[in-house]
């Protein structure tokens, strides 16, 4: 997580909504790693998240990464959940609950859903308050 922590800052240094993400394989080995980059890329998908399984996937050589672990700074959104189902992820570990936008415990909860395919284990609260600040560091300087 603390990979995650470090991501989400360079976001924010960038202008970014403050959210990382680390992906580890079945060996503890770090995979990718990315923070949101919405903004620069011009693409409303490029959540951190996203931006991790893509890589991953490409360096796996595979769609589906069963073994593999994120970590993600922040709840991910309902379209990252849905990814992280797509593709098969084992666990999935976040540091801040998100009410507003969150689509795992909050919001469309994709893992509940009948429909999902894959359920990932969900760890939640893991850096918790390192994550809570950035993000309203980055939304007090906004407003």
């Amino acid at each position: 997580m603390d990979i995650a922590l470090e991501e989400a800052r360079a976001a924010a240094a960038r202008g970014e909504v403050p959210v990382g993400a680390v992906m580890v394989d079945a060996r503890g080995k770090v995979v990718a790693q990315a923070g949101n980059r919405t903004r620069e890329l011009h693409d409303p998908t490029a959540h951190a998240e996203m931006l991790v399984i893509r890589a991953t996937c490409a360096a796996v050589g595979s769609e589906r990464l069963t073994g593999h672990v994120i970590y993600v700074t922040l709840e991910p959104c309902a379209m990252c959940a849905g990814a992280i189902t797509a593709a098969r992820l084992t666990r999935v570990v976040y540091g801040a609950a998100d009410p507003k936008s969150g689509g795992v415990a909050h919001g469309a909860r994709v893992f509940a859903h009948p429909q999902c395919h894959h359920v990932p284990e969900v760890i939640d609260g893991v850096g918790e308050a390192e994550a809570e600040a950035q993000l309203k560091d980055f939304f007090a300087n906004r407003r």
